[in-house]
């Protein structure tokens, strides 16, 4: 069943150029991209399906820009709306907690903790200790005075 045809997007003569701008920007994100894209091929007078297809989108995704841009205007170009996009798989207290415990702390039967050893006393896996780890540019196995 065929969706009846939206109307043009009305852009205010300031919005047109900033537009243009991230469009043809190859340094901001592809979601901006993208997006001001649609927002002016939906200024144009295109239907929202043919926009859809052209950059990849769904018909929903293109409904949901106009609708955004309508609210916001330019502002909220490129931005995820608050609850959506990927959710931390480790609670925040548990790296504080590593990262606790690795500055703080020695384990009973080392000197130093390793990665293994720091999964086990947590309980987490020992590649989410090396993200840990590596963000926070923990370096334990390193020793900060000189041997002879």
């Amino acid at each position: 069943m065929a969706h009846p045809p939206a109307s043009k997007l009305k852009l205010s003569p300031t919005d047109k150029p900033i537009l243009e701008e991230i469009s043809s920007s190859p340094s901001r994100p592809h979601r901006e991209v993208r997006q001001a894209k649609g927002l002016l091929m939906a200024a144009d007078g295109m239907a929202n399906m043919t926009i859809a297809d052209t950059l990849g989108v769904s018909r929903s995704t293109v409904i949901a820009w106009r609708k955004h841009f309508d609210i916001n205007g330019v502002n909220d170009i490129g931005k995820v709306s608050p609850g959506r996009g990927r959710k931390p798989s480790i609670p925040t207290e548990v790296i504080e907690k590593v990262v606790r415990e690795t500055q703080q702390t020695i384990p009973l039967n080392a000197t130093q903790w390793s990665v293994r050893t720091m999964a086990a006393h947590v309980g987490i896996s020992k590649s989410k200790v090396q993200q840990i780890w590596a963000s926070r540019g923990l370096k334990p196995h390193l020793v900060k005075t000189f041997k002879p």
